[in-house]
């Protein structure tokens, strides 16, 4: 290992563990091939700067993160869930063939809605235990959503709010550390969270809820509530549940606002 990659740990953390660094890589990378050496360096890389940024597992930044990580993801199924559904609403409802509604849609509302499919196939993906696949997809999905508004801000409503909200969900997934990534408790509850959250909105798009409503509250409260439930269980004294929920729901604040109801 070339010693400018050791540099890139903090000084104090070079000091105590850059010994321990360097025999423990050196063990790894042993008959290699270049390029398995070439990903054990950029794996080394990205550690040295979860360290100098505070997310790395033992610190108190990773650890809010690995808390946030999954109900970002439960807030992105939910999210681009609800929007696809209103998607195809409008395709398989709306008066005239589904085939002459596919064949007329536009070009920029076919990748918004790609990106989307992107973003909840992700999502739940990870949820499901497949945390690398899924990452991959949901934050590839949620950034190009996100960046799709410079050249198409009409599909977004009112302003930035919704991109700049996928953006700031796809941070929080990123940062959680690897060796923190995939707990099945904080799954299976990030994955109730989200089918609570988008069941009756669903319901509400294909016209099969009795309510006529357009629910844009709903997903909000739902977020809201299991921040709630999560300090309660958990009896976190600095409100880290609370924190870690609040960093995971910028898309279900957007699309309240969005609604009308912010």
């Amino acid at each position: 290992m070339s010693p400018a990659l050791l540099r890139l740990y903090p000084a104090a953390y070079r000091a105590a563990y850059g010994r321990e660094i360097l025999d423990v890589h050196r063990e790894m990378t042993i008959g290699l091939p270049r390029a398995a050496r070439l990903r054990a360096d950029a794996d080394l890389v990205a550690h040295a700067l979860r360290v100098r940024l505070g997310l790395d597992s033992a610190s108190p930044g990773g650890r809010f993160f690995a808390l946030a990580a999954p109900f970002a993801l439960g807030v992105a199924a939910a999210y681009s869930g609800i929007h696809l559904m209103k998607w195809y609403a409008g395709v398989a409802i709306s008066p005239g063939s589904t085939w002459s509604h596919l064949a007329t849609t536009d070009g920029r509302q076919g990748l918004n809605v790609l990106f989307l499919v992107l973003a909840c196939a992700g999502a739940i993906v990870a949820l499901l235990g497949r945390w690398t696949p899924g990452v991959v997809l949901v934050v590839s999905g949620l950034l190009a959503f996100a960046a799709q508004w410079t050249v198409a801000p009409a599909l977004y409503g009112d302003g930035p709010f919704e991109p700049i909200a996928a953006a700031l969900t796809a941070a929080v997934v990123l940062a959680c550390p690897p060796d923190r990534r995939g707990d099945r408790r904080l799954s299976a509850a990030a994955g109730a969270m989200a089918a609570v959250a988008w069941f009756p909105v669903a319901l509400v798009q294909t016209r099969g809820f009795v309510v006529s409503t357009e629910y844009g509250v709903w997903p909000l409260l739902t977020v809201a509530f299991t921040g709630a439930v999560l300090v309660l269980h958990t009896r976190l004294s600095d409100l880290r549940g609370i924190g870690a929920i609040a960093a995971a729901s910028p898309l279900v604040l957007a699309h309240a606002y969005t609604y009308g109801w912010l």
